[in-house]
C-alpha cells in the first residue's frame, strides 16, 4: 500500500487553500455547522491528526485554530508529518486507535485521502472556486467510499459522520459526484 492516494488529495487541497482569500473566512461552507476558518481548521488540524494517530500518539480532539495564520503554511506542515507517518517502515501494518474503532493503517490511509480531498472540494465551493478536482482520484475516492460507508453512518450533521446521499445534476464532475454522495448538496 502506497500513500499515492493520499499524496494527490493533500496537493489538489493545498492548491485550493492557496487561493483562499482572507475576507472570504467568515463565508458559509457546504458543511452547515462551519465557516471557512473552520473549515480551513479542520482541514489543516486534520494532517496533524492522521500522523498522530498512525504514530500511535494520542489523538487530540481539540482543533488547530490556524485559520487567523500562515494556514498554508500550517497545512505544509501537517501534510509533511502525515506523509512521513504513513510513509515510515512498517506503518501501513500498523493499528491505529481511533475515535471511532480500530483499523489498519493500510485502511486509515483511504479514510485520510478522502476526508483531506472532500474538504478541499468542501472549501473550494464556498470559496468560488472550480470544483471539478483531479478527475481520476475523485473516481476512485467514490468508488472505495460507496464500497464503505454503510447507510448506517448516515443522518443528520452534527449527529452522523455522513448526511444523506444527495443526487449530483446531470453531468456533475467526479468530484461533485463524490460530494454529493457524502451528503453534500452540489
Amino acid at each position: 500500500m502506497s500513500t499515492q492516494v493520499l499524496e494527490q488529495a493533500i496537493g489538489s487541497t493545498r492548491s485550493v487553500l492557496a487561493a483562499v482569500q482572507r475576507e472570504q473566512l467568515s463565508s458559509s461552507t457546504p458543511c452547515a455547522s462551519w465557516k471557512v476558518s473552520e473549515l480551513i481548521n479542520h482541514i489543516v488540524g486534520g494532517q496533524f491528526f492522521f500522523a498522530a494517530a498512525v504514530n500511535g500518539e494520542k489523538v487530540e480532539s481539540e482543533e488547530l485554530d490556524c485559520s487567523a495564520g500562515d494556514f498554508l503554511a500550517t497545512f505544509d506542515q501537517g501534510s509533511k508529518a502525515c506523509l512521513a507517518a504513513f510513509s515510515a517502515e512498517g506503518a501501513m501494518d500498523k493499528i491505529c486507535h481511533l475515535p471511532f474503532g480500530d483499523m489498519p493503517a493500510s485502511v486509515f490511509v483511504n479514510i485520510a485521502a478522502t476526508d483531506t480531498f472532500t474538504h478541499g472540494w468542501d472549501l473550494a465551493k464556498a470559496t468560488g472556486q472550480a470544483t471539478d478536482l483531479l478527475p481520476g482520484l475523485a473516481a476512485g475516492l467514490l468508488e472505495g467510499a460507496k464500497a464503505a460507508i454503510p447507510e448506517s453512518f448516515r443522518g443528520p450533521e452534527g449527529k452522523s459522520p455522513f448526511g444523506p446521499v444527495q443526487t449530483a445534476p446531470a453531468g456533475a464532475s467526479n468530484a461533485d459526484q463524490l460530494a454529493a454522495f457524502l451528503g453534500r448538496t452540489v
